[in-house]
C-alpha cells in the first residue's frame, strides 16, 4: 500500500462544502507521509483545484455518493482501499475516473482492469500526476456536464410539459436581465475575494488571478475565457451548475464574451462539431424530444474540424460507461440575430484551435439522433432564432418589457421570485435596499416587495416588519413617491401568469385573478391595521 495522503489534516467529515469548479480531486489512504506529498498536492492543484483527502473508506464512499450527477469526480485511492471502495461507487456518474496508486503493482492491476474507469495503476507520484494530467486534456472537453432546457409542444396524455418549457422561457429571460444589469466595484470584489478564497494555497491559479487584475479589459476577453485559468473553470461551473448567484458577479465578462462575439460574427454558414459524453438517461431525454428546439445554457465551444471533435472521445475500441457523442451543428448567421456566434481562433489562447464559440442560451433545433457504425450518437442540430418556436411572443414581449425600463437589481428580485428563487430573490432586494440613500423613495417599492415575497414564504412576522418599515418610510418622507417605478416592475409578473398558463380555462384564469385581487386587499388592510397600531401605541 502507498504509504502517502495530501499535506496537513485537513481530512474531510462532512459533505456540505461548495467548490467554483466541475472538477474535484478525492485521494484515499489510510496512512499519512506529508514529506513524499507537499510537492504533488502543488502540481495537482494546479490541474484540479478542489481537493478532498479521506483515512475512511465510509466516509469516502458517502461523500461521493452525496456529491450531484453534475459533479465529476477523479479518484485517487491506495490498492487495499481501492478494492473495497471501487466495487460500490464505480457506477456513479459523477466518478469519472480512478487512478490506483501503491507499492505493488501487479498484484493490483488484477483485480483493477475489471473496472473501465480505473485509468491505471501506478507506483510513483510523478508518474501519477503525468497521466492525470494527460487525461484531464480530454476530460474536460467531453465530460463537462451540458447544461440544457427543453421547450416542447408536445403533451402525451397524462404527461404535463410546462416545467421544461417554463425553464426553457426563464433561463432565456435570466441571461438578458443580467447582460443589461450594471456591474460595480462591490461585485467585482465580491468575484475577486471568492477566487482569492477559493484557491488559497495554488499559487498558480492566485499568480492568475493577480495577473488578470493587472491586465484584464474587454477586447481580452475571449484570450482569458479559452486560457486554462480559475476564469474558465469558475465561469463554466456556474454556467453548467446554474450557479445563479456566480453568474450574477461574471455578468460584466459575460456581456465583454457577448459583445466580442457580436463583433466577430461569422458572416457565412457553418457547419461544427462537438463531442460529449453523456449517460445513457442525459441521451434518452434529447431523444424524447426530437424536433423540438433546446437552449444551452452555457458557451458552447466547437470545432470546425470533425476529426477533431472525434478524436477527443478516444478509442472507440475501448469500453466506457458513458455514451459517445458527436453533436453536428449546421449554424446560418443570416437567421440569428440576438445570439453570436464566431470563429474565435484569433482571438484564443490556442489560436491553432479552429473553435466556434456559441453564446450562452443560444437555441437549436433538434433534427435526428442516430447511432453510426462506429456505435457514436451523432446528433444533428440547426441552430435557431429566437422567433422561431411557439412561445416566441411570450419571450420577445419579456425581453422588451426589461429594454424598456432602466435594470436594476430589483428587476433581477422579481424575475427570481417569479422562478421561485425566493432566498436570490430577498437576497439581491435587500442588497439593493442597502446600497440605496436614506431618503430615496425606491424604498417605498422595496419594502412592498419584500414584505410578498415574506408573504410567500409564509414568514408572516418578517412580513409584518417589512410593511413597519414601509409605513415609518412614508411618514418620515412625506413627499416620495414609488408608484411607476413599482407598476412598471410589475409588469414582468403580470405578462409570466397571463402569457405562460394562458392554455389554463378561461374560469380558472378567473379565479387566480381573483387571488392576486385577494391578496393585494390583504396587504393594503395589514398596512392600515399597522398604522392603526402606531397610532394607539
Amino acid at each position: 500500500m502507498a504509504a502517502a495522503v495530501l499535506p496537513n489534516d485537513d481530512f474531510h467529515t462532512n459533505t456540505d462544502d461548495k467548490s467554483l469548479e466541475i472538477f474535484s480531486l478525492i485521494w484515499l489512504d489510510a496512512n499519512v507521509d506529508v514529506k513524499n506529498t507537499r510537492d504533488t498536492e502543488v502540481k495537482l492543484r494546479s490541474i484540479i483545484n478542489h481537493i478532498k483527502k479521506f483515512k475512511d473508506v465510509k466516509q469516502c464512499q458517502h461523500y461521493i455518493e452525496q456529491r450531484s450527477q453534475k459533479d465529476r469526480l477523479i479518484l485517487i485511492v491506495s490498492g487495499r482501499l481501492g478494492q473495497e471502495i471501487v466495487p460500490f461507487v464505480h457506477q456513479f456518474r459523477q466518478v469519472i475516473s480512478i487512478y490506483v496508486y501503491c507499492i505493488h503493482q501487479k498484484n493490483h492491476e488484477q483485480w483493477a482492469f475489471k473496472f473501465s474507469k480505473i485509468k491505471s495503476v501506478v507506483v510513483a507520484l510523478d508518474e501519477l500526476v503525468s497521466q492525470i494530467t494527460a487525461d484531464h486534456k480530454i476530460q474536460k472537453k467531453v465530460e463537462e456536464p451540458l447544461s440544457i432546457n427543453i421547450f416542447t409542444t408536445n403533451v402525451d396524455a397524462g404527461k404535463s410539459t410546462t416545467g421544461v418549457t417554463g425553464q426553457f422561457i426563464f433561463s432565456q429571460i435570466l441571461i438578458d436581465c443580467l447582460l443589461r444589469l450594471k456591474s460595480n466595484e462591490i461585485d467585482k470584489n465580491e468575484f475577486i475575494n471568492l477566487c482569492q478564497n477559493e484557491y488559497e494555497g495554488n499559487y498558480t491559479e492566485l499568480n492568475n488571478l493577480h495577473e488578470f487584475q493587472e491586465d484584464y479589459s474587454p477586447d481580452k476577453v475571449l484570450w482569458w475565457y479559452t486560457k486554462e485559468t480559475f476564469f474558465y473553470k469558475t465561469l463554466n461551473a456556474a454556467l453548467r451548475t446554474q450557479n445563479i448567484h456566480m453568474i450574477f458577479l461574471f455578468r460584466a465578462f459575460i456581456y465583454d464574451i457577448y459583445r466580442q462575439l457580436e463583433k466577430y460574427q461569422s458572416k457565412r454558414r457553418l457547419q461544427v462539431y462537438r463531442s460529449q459524453l453523456m449517460s445513457i438517461d442525459e441521451l434518452d431525454g434529447l431523444k424524447n424530444n426530437i424536433n423540438q428546439f433546446i437552449s444551452i445554457n452555457s458557451m458552447f465551444s466547437t470545432s470546425k474540424q470533425r476529426t477533431t471533435a472525434l478524436f477527443y472521445l478516444g478509442d472507440i475500441t475501448t469500453q466506457i460507461d458513458s455514451e459517445r457523442v458527436l453533436f453536428e451543428i449546421d449554424a446560418d448567421p443570416k437567421i440569428v440575430t440576438t445570439k453570436p456566434f464566431a470563429n474565435i481562433s484569433k482571438h484564443s489562447h490556442f489560436p491553432d484551435e479552429s473553435e466556434v464559440l456559441f453564446m450562452i442560451g443560444s437555441i437549436f433545433r433538434l433534427n435526428s439522433i442516430d447511432r453510426n457504425d462506429d456505435q457514436i450518437w451523432i446528433i444533428k442540430m440547426t441552430l435557431c432564432n429566437d422567433d422561431e418556436h411557439d412561445l416566441k411572443q411570450v419571450l420577445m414581449y419579456m425581453k422588451q418589457q426589461i429594454e424598456n425600463e432602466e435594470t436594476n437589481l430589483q428587476t433581477l428580485g422579481k424575475l427570481l421570485c417569479e422562478m421561485g428563487e425566493f432566498d436570490l430573490a430577498e437576497k439581491y432586494l435587500t442588497r439593493l435596499l442597502n446600497q440605496l440613500p436614506s431618503n430615496d423613495p425606491l424604498h417605498i417599492s422595496l419594502y412592498e416587495d419584500l414584505a410578498k415575497l415574506a408573504s410567500q414564504r409564509r414568514k408572516l412576522n418578517m412580513s409584518i416588519e417589512w410593511r413597519q418599515k414601509l409605513l415609518i418610510f412614508k411618514e418620515e418622507n412625506p413627499l416620495s413617491t414609488n408608484v411607476s417605478v413599482n407598476e412598471t416592475n410589475n409588469t414582468i409578473g403580470k405578462f409570466i401568469r397571463q402569457k405562460l398558463f394562458a392554455f389554463k380555462k378561461p374560469q380558472q384564469l378567473t379565479i387566480n385573478a381573483n387571488i392576486d385581487k385577494t391578496k393585494d386587499s390583504i396587504g393594503k388592510l395589514t398596512e392600515k391595521k399597522i398604522l392603526i397600531l402606531n397610532q394607539i401605541s
